[in-house]
């Protein structure tokens, strides 16, 4: 009885009064356990690579832990009990997640892809099969079902992800937010618009006589569907145009920026050059200084300066040809201590493109002083009916064209791109020991007048 009797008393101690190593080995293997424990099945997503349609198929393997073909080949059986297979797929497209692009794609062989394919056309064919066997698709009341179904798939296929994401939370906040889309009043009218056209359509091929000879109500069916696929598309057309738009626009900045890093070129670094090698004489490197801060002044704040707001500037403001030829030669000559020949065959006013044909030149000029070692260059420019020719030659030391490195951005980019971004050609003539000649051509505008003569 004593025994029996002291074992609960003992029970007891240990319960009321562990030690104290024992009570913080039970409280730390609590948060442990509780680590431990799962959260919940793991979350299926669309694969991202190795796809045929959408990447349904292989996500939902990947969630399930089986081969895809047989996920592919349920889809394809289900397919012929009255579409219950696209149904499935369709709304496991719109409600999956996409895999995330930092996870590896998955790479499917050419033979998996082959029998991805036969279970897809054996899928629409039951899919064609069961709806004939029940009448589904009897006469013309599949053809507008079939129309929409594909126009819906087409309509989420083309979204843009945002687009998609708004009508996957419209989806999870009932009805309306899923037809909607977090559109508004706009978005509703647009909506209800479009599907009573096109049911409006599909009843009118329900409902109209069986007699084939009475057109209207096919035309009207016709046009009422027309009209329900446009309001229904117009977002997207909207985006389309919208995107159009912002490739414009990038295209426009990409063009600025190449033409103010030419702008650099051809000034800010010539004149960083040119006090390098005058670096003995102060006199010399303040009056390059004033030079180019006078320059670039003009050139950001001037009348027809970058900085100004972007306005045609009337056609006379810009001159004549000739006058910025000459303009352009007196510059080089002054700057390099060198003398410049030119020749103007007939004239015409100054535009964009002639004017980046003289900033061709003066780079080509540039060139020639600081590299052919001569004490002149010559130039020559004819003005044709279509065109304007500028050719820019010296008798220096020449040079081979596939060994200029790729730092060097005189020719590729101030001459050679400013005239492509143009409409103009470059033809380059030379060889070491044999000098260089530099053809610079550019289509004149239609509009564009020539006064014949020489200077």
């Amino acid at each position: 009885m004593d025994d029996v009797q002291e074992q609960p008393t003992e029970e007891r101690a240990v319960t009321a009064a562990p030690p104290v190593g024992e009570r913080a080995e039970v409280t730390a293997a609590t948060p442990s356990r509780a680590v431990a424990e799962p959260s919940g099945p793991p979350k299926m997503y669309r694969r991202r690579g190795g796809r045929v349609l959408a990447g349904v198929a292989g996500g939902l393997a990947d969630h399930l832990g089986v081969k895809v073909l047989w996920v592919r080949a349920t889809f394809a059986v289900l397919a012929g009990f009255g579409g219950l297979g696209l149904v499935a797929y369709g709304l496991l497209w719109v409600f999956a997640p996409q895999q995330s692009r930092d996870e590896p794609a998955k790479a499917e062989s050419t033979r998996e892809r082959q029998q991805a394919f036969g279970l897809l056309a054996l899928g629409v064919g039951l899919t064609v099969a069961g709806g004939a066997i029940t009448g589904v698709f009897a006469g013309w009341v599949g053809l507008p079902i079939a129309v929409a179904l594909v126009g819906a798939a087409v309509v989420w296929r083309e979204a843009d992800e945002s687009q998609r994401r708004r009508w996957r939370t419209g989806a999870r906040s009932g009805v309306a937010g899923a037809v909607l889309g977090g559109g508004g009043w706009s978005a509703a009218i647009r909506i209800f618009a479009g599907v009573a056209l096109v049911m409006t359509a599909i009843g009118v091929l329900i409902l109209r006589d069986s007699s084939l000879a009475e057109m209207q109500f096919a035309l009207i069916a016709v046009i009422a569907t027309l009209i329900g696929v446009a309001v229904l598309t117009v977002p997207f057309w909207l985006r389309m145009v919208r995107d159009l738009g912002e490739e414009r626009r990038a295209r426009i900045r990409t063009e600025e920026r190449a033409e103010i890093a030419a702008h650099l070129h051809d000034s800010v670094l010539q004149t960083l050059a040119l006090i390098q090698k005058q670096a003995d004489s102060p006199r010399e490197v303040a009056r390059l200084a004033r030079g180019q801060e006078r320059e670039l002044r003009g050139w950001l704040y001037g009348p027809n300066g970058y900085g100004k707001p972007k306005e045609q500037p009337a056609a006379e403001s810009l001159g004549t040809l000739s006058q910025a030829v000459a303009s352009a030669c007196g510059e080089v000559e002054d700057a390099f201590a060198i003398s410049v020949q030119q020749v103007v065959v007939g004239d015409t006013e100054l535009d964009e493109r002639l004017a980046a044909l003289v900033q061709a030149a003066r780079e080509s000029i540039v060139n020639a002083a600081k590299h052919a070692g001569v004490e002149e260059v010559s130039v020559y420019a004819e003005v044709e009916a279509g065109s304007v020719t500028v050719f820019v030659r010296d008798r220096g030391k020449g040079f081979d064209p596939d060994t200029v490195p790729a730092d060097r951005h005189g020719l590729a980019d101030s001459i050679r791109g400013r005239m492509e971004r143009n409409g103009g050609t470059v033809r380059l003539r030379t060889a070491p020991g044999e000098g260089t000649e530099v053809q610079l051509e550019m289509p004149r505008k239609i509009t564009a007048k020539t006064s014949q003569g020489a200077t």
